[in-house]
């Protein structure tokens, strides 16, 4: 799976921006109301498999500190954006906020469209009416996130802009390393650079919240992203943390693998899950690491790796790996199973071994539907790697139950076992036969 681009929703407040996200996801994520200002933190979504939205809070004037970290989650909104929708409510006139958040964006020197919202309403103005903006009328597009007017045109020239981001390529793994405030992750960050005797380059990252280090590994060219802490969107305090969640984000996307922090000494939460199912969402390999385990016992620990691996049974394949920065423990292992991960997102396998799996699955357990319908798996071919990628062809397969699919899954990884990459499966329809 390719490193998605970033198009950022940035704007005034109530022009729409949140049903914007809702529109193009095809489900609510942002949370929609009449008064101003209700998306507090930035929202992110997965479009089509092609790019991620962004959603800012909008721009409000900095009477106070809390305010003041929206307008810097604009700003940052603005660095980390491939593509910047700058959204405006149509039915008013441009004003000086309007102005300015408009220069901070075409300074930035990215793509900049500008999106004129609630163009189905009588009193949408014409949009001579916002040249003083700056943005060429070919990059303004009238839509309403209401009706959906205009949003199809809107995507094909986002399509247009995209193809041509973020197409370089590297050789070189990235490994991110994610997870809560205080879980050690720049401990670990730091660990690692210093055991790592074949350091090519260090360098400050580009944006104030990933420190990257690039190391040579038993002939390999790793690069190590040091990500800032994530908390629950409600315990974000005033200032950078109040938009990390758009660079982790940013690090998950630009990874091939991600080390998930979890802190020994700290009972994991739903934040950490939460993260995990990003990781895996977003196709990358994940290794969960326990940090500062020379502050438990042993018996401790075995209740904490139990505990991991109920809370975590979404994650049967990603290893667990136990360290300690203070000690040097197990860290350099980090990059051994950095290898073995990318070794298997890169696994092709033939369609005959493919369908030998699917046929015994189909022997031991028949496939389950709905009612009134036997779903008939046919053949399953491999289409993609990074993360592996699976199509089932069939009759009826609309109709077939979670539970066979996981279970294909489990015994697809019985005969493969994919340690740490979540694989991809896709059921190709035919139809649907029907019981007498």
């Amino acid at each position: 799976m390719k490193n998605l681009p970033i198009v950022a929703l940035i704007g005034q407040t109530n022009a729409g921006k949140s049903s914007l996200l809702n529109r193009f996801a095809h489900r609510n994520i942002a949370i929609v109301a009449r008064e101003a200002g209700t998306t507090r933190d930035s929202v992110t979504a997965r479009i089509d498999d092609r790019f991620l939205m962004i959603d800012t809070a909008g721009l409000k004037d900095a009477a106070d500190d809390f305010e003041a970290s929206i307008q810097d989650q604009i700003a940052d909104a603005i660095e980390s954006a491939d593509l910047i929708l700058l959204t405006l409510d149509s039915t008013l006139y441009v004003s000086e906020k309007d102005k300015r958040i408009a220069k901070m964006a075409l300074k930035s020197q990215k793509p900049v469209f500008l999106v004129l919202n609630k163009s189905d309403l009588k009193g949408s103005l014409d949009i001579f009416e916002f040249r003083s903006l700056g943005i060429k009328p070919d990059n303004t597009f009238r839509v309403s996130a209401t009706t959906g007017y205009g949003l199809d045109e809107l995507k094909n020239n986002i399509y247009k802009i995209i193809p041509n981001l973020k197409q370089e390529k590297s050789e070189t793994l990235k490994l991110a390393l994610i997870g809560r405030p205080n879980v050690g992750k720049s401990s670990l960050f730091n660990s690692l650079a210093k055991k790592q005797q074949a350091i090519v380059s260090s360098r400050q990252g580009t944006t104030r919240d990933v420190n990257r280090v690039e190391i040579k590994f038993k002939g390999r060219d790793l690069e190590i992203l040091d990500t800032a802490g994530l908390r629950k969107p409600g315990r974000r305090e005033v200032g950078i943390e109040k938009f990390s969640a758009i660079r982790t984000l940013a690090a998950i996307e630009e990874s091939d693998i991600c080390a998930l922090l979890v802190d020994a000494t700290e009972p994991h939460s739903k934040l950490d899950q939460s993260l995990a199912g990003q990781i895996v969402e977003a196709g990358k390999g994940i290794v969960v690491v326990l940090t500062k385990t020379d502050l438990k016992t042993h018996e401790e620990i075995e209740k904490i790796l139990d505990d991991l691996e109920y809370d975590f049974n979404f994650l049967p394949f990603a290893p667990v790996l136990l360290t300690s920065s203070e000690t040097g423990a197990n860290v350099t292992k980090l990059f051994d199973l950095a290898l073995e991960i990318d070794e298997a997102r890169h696994t092709e396998l033939k369609t005959s071994d493919l369908n030998k799996v699917l046929n015994q699955a189909i022997l031991e357990h028949a496939p389950a539907g709905l009612k009134n319908t036997r779903p008939k798996p046919k053949y399953i071919v491999q289409t993609d790697t990074c993360p592996p990628w699976f199509v089932v062809h069939g009759h009826g397969l609309s109709t077939l139950h979670w539970s066979w699919k996981r279970f294909l899954e489990n015994k697809l990884r019985e005969a493969y076992p994919f340690v740490g990459t979540p694989i991809m499966f896709s059921y190709r329809d035919d139809k649907v036969d029907k019981i007498d």
